[in-house]
């Protein structure tokens, strides 16, 4: 294993194919595992994620799959062959796979020392569920409505539906929830009315009365031919000394500002350590506008400007971040950000490229991530 160093508790590694960041606690070690394709070879991400999976002896929480079609079932297939029985919530997004210059990634969460126990709805796996003596935290995913011929608007309220079904499943519920994924299916066409949809469900369900979970709204279409599909993280604290809060942006409006509602970021708290959930963040001025319209270097530049902010204000760092996606409306521009790390000298991070739509016709890049730093 190459590029290996260790700092209080965090171990980073790589191996072909796969950056691999382990968060090791007092009772348990967390894995992060971001896998892209090796020469251009998507189908390449399964055997190499499956392999560093295996090196861990770490049970699966989460998988996410990006850029690989799952016509006819193939994609699902392969997954099986290579990680046998599938028993986690995989979220699969299609999006941009059939395009030449297509980019794929496989993200993986997973735990050794804890017992992982999924959550079932209708005999489908949609969640984990897992404790790590603090907290006990319950990732959802996949989450697509059963009816996939009614209407958008519809869709999305069968969809939060399900979200709070499987919390409740876990024996939680929306006030426990600090982090959300949206991937909507032609997006610019209804985003408008997803965030009513989503903002009228959170006010039924007291959301504004407490923590505002932090979130990323992209486009992408699922091979459940859903107009949405959804992923969540919540959490419940065992002992004293576990808090969730919000995370103001030093460089944005609030996002509920323009009519989002979601939280630029959320941080959570425990004895051992502290985690920062960073919302999906593109190039928004701070009255809310977009900015550096079609000018796709400078709105990545700005972009990671506004989110190292959001770092620096809770004294973090691009070197405390164990899972990075960045979403480019143009897969052919995926390749940029790699040069525009190197160009600000950061420290490399794992990070999932991928083509996907960005919630305004005029942004063309978002990032999200999460950092931990240890106490």
């Amino acid at each position: 294993m190459a590029k290996q160093d260790k700092v209080a508790g965090i171990e980073r590694y790589s191996r072909p194919g796969v950056d691999v960041v382990a968060v090791r606690g007092s009772r348990i070690t967390e894995y992060f595992l971001t896998a892209s394709p090796q020469g251009g070879d998507l189908e390449s991400m399964f055997p190499a994620a499956a392999e560093a999976l295996r090196e861990t002896g770490a049970a699966v929480v989460s998988q996410n799959i990006f850029g690989v079609s799952n016509e006819d079932g193939a994609g699902a297939q392969m997954l099986g062959d290579f990680f046998s029985a599938v028993t986690w919530p995989v979220t699969w997004i299609e999006e941009g796979c059939e395009e030449e210059s297509a980019r794929a990634a496989i993200q993986i969460w997973a735990v050794a020392g804890a017992d992982v126990t999924p959550v079932e709805l209708r005999g489908e796996v949609v969640g984990s569920v897992f404790e790590n003596g603090h907290a006990r935290y319950c990732r959802l995913g996949g989450l697509a409505p059963e009816d996939t011929e009614a209407g958008n608007m519809q869709q999305a309220r069968a969809v939060l539906e399900l979200m709070e079904e499987g919390l409740n499943a876990a024996g939680m519920n929306f006030s426990n929830l600090i982090r959300t994924w949206f991937y909507n299916h032609r997006m610019l066409d209804w985003y408008g009315e997803f965030n009513s949809v989503r903002t009228q469900f959170f006010k039924e369900r007291g959301v504004f009365d407490g923590l505002v979970p932090a979130s990323t709204g992209v486009g992408g279409r699922n091979g459940a031919g859903a107009a949405l599909m959804a992923e969540c993280l919540a959490c419940v604290p065992l002992t004293e000394g576990v808090e969730a809060r919000t995370v103001a942006s030093p460089l944005q409006c609030p996002a509920p500002t323009y009519g989002s509602s979601f939280s630029r970021a959320v941080e959570l708290s425990t004895p051992e350590m502290r985690r920062l959930y960073v919302s999906g963040t593109a190039s928004i001025s701070p009255d809310g506008r977009s900015i550096y319209v079609g000018d796709v270097e400078r709105q990545v530049e700005r972009t990671m400007e506004v989110v190292e902010a959001i770092l620096k204000s809770r004294d973090m760092a691009w070197g405390d971040v164990t899972r990075a996606i960045a979403y480019y409306k143009q897969a052919a521009d995926c390749p940029l950000f790699g040069g525009h790390c190197r160009g600000l000298e950061l420290p490399e991070f794992p990070v999932a490229l991928v083509k996907n739509d960005i919630c305004r016709d005029d942004l063309l890049f978002e990032i999200e991530f999460d950092a931990i730093k240890p106490r």
